[in-house]
């Protein structure tokens, strides 16, 4: 383009009437109908297909979960948590506390990610007390605290872990009710993030991960959109921890569903992906799920496999699986990004 042209479409988008800003390009409304598609007939799948293809798409589904939910706090708003699996923990117990009240471990589960996500609320007043690297470790330490307190209830199974008291019998129900579930809290989470990242809070939680201090002097409640966040990822974890006991019936161990590696693999998923993006994580957790699937067998080698992808990925695709493709294509599943076209001169892109 010369300079000249420049200049015309400069003054053709100062003198316009007609510039509007909108959200996606071409492929935005097919995007969103595919995501439709894919939603009814992963619904419709345990009609079709066998138990143990549902049973494997379980872990595919609450990993997406937790990437999602992941990425929303560290890839937004700039908080990077490795103590996320205290609120996995907590969310598998709760499912114990409140179908020991009577309520079915269905419902259980999305009071549990309520619950938990309310009771993060105060625990964010401490843990925003730190910055940095000392946050992240400060919020490991918080799962290793919340993982003590549980052990010391003897109705929570004490140490020893403990199964499901009530859920049905009937084994087929039980695996397609479990798969619906984990679909229902892969969804809810894809779309609350979604949501968050159209609304004014999403465009705060992007100026505050760029430059806090800049956020500030522009009038950004900078506490209050962080904490808003922390407390989304906690619920979206803890509906992840009611998932896992629920298709696992029950935990076998504290240390198990508290432990720190599923703060490693949202983190491994995200990096893989794409941070800062929606599409990312969910690409990062299918690459996790395969690698999983056909490498978890193989010992040290399994290891090597997945450090050696993160590694890779990291040096020559700093912004993800999907930030390549993104780049190539323009394609987004998720159109989040403002775009200020006029009629005279077509499109500009912010």
């Amino acid at each position: 383009m010369t300079l000249q042209e420049v200049a015309e479409q400069r003054t053709a988008l100062t003198h316009s009437s007609s510039l509007h800003a909108r959200r996606g390009g071409k492929f935005a409304v097919a995007g969103l109908i595919l995501l439709g598609a894919t939603v009814i007939l992963l619904g419709a799948l345990p009609y079709v297909a066998v138990p143990s293809i549902t049973g494997q798409l379980v872990k595919l589904f609450y990993l997406v979960a937790l990437a999602s939910t992941w990425n929303l706090l560290a890839g937004y708003a700039g908080m990077v948590s490795v103590g996320q699996q205290a609120y996995v923990g907590l969310g598998a117990y709760a499912v114990f506390v409140f179908n020991d009240q009577g309520l079915d471990v269905w419902s259980s589960a999305f009071v549990a990610a309520v619950v938990v996500g309310a009771l993060a609320w105060p625990v964010s007043y401490l843990a925003f007390r730190l910055r940095g690297g000392y946050f992240a470790v400060g919020t490991w330490v918080m799962a290793e605290v919340a993982r003590l307190i549980i052990v010391r209830f003897d109705s929570l199974g004490a140490g020893q872990g403990r199964e499901i008291a009530t859920i049905t019998n009937d084994p087929l129900v039980r695996q397609a009710d479990t798969y619906w579930l984990a679909l229902a809290v892969m969804v809810l989470a894809v779309a609350v993030v979604y949501t968050v990242l159209r609304s004014r809070l999403g465009l705060d939680l992007q100026a505050i991960r760029d430059e806090e201090v800049a956020a500030a002097s522009l009038g950004v409640a900078i506490t209050r959109g962080k904490r808003y966040v922390y407390v989304i990822a906690a619920g979206g974890c803890a509906a992840v921890g009611a998932v896992i006991c629920i298709s696992s019936l029950g935990v076998a161990s504290p240390n198990a569903i508290f432990g720190v590696q599923y703060s490693a693999f949202m983190i491994f998923m995200v990096i893989i992906g794409g941070i800062g993006t929606i599409e990312g994580p969910i690409l990062g957790a299918v690459v996790y799920f395969l690698l999983d699937k056909y490498f978890s067998q193989s010992g040290v080698w399994y290891l090597v496999v997945v450090g050696a992808t993160a590694i890779v990925v990291a040096l020559y695709l700093p912004r993800g699986l999907w930030g390549v493709i993104a780049d190539r294509t323009g394609f987004a599943l998720f159109p989040v990004r403002h775009r200020v076209s006029a009629d005279l001169r077509g499109e500009a892109a912010t």
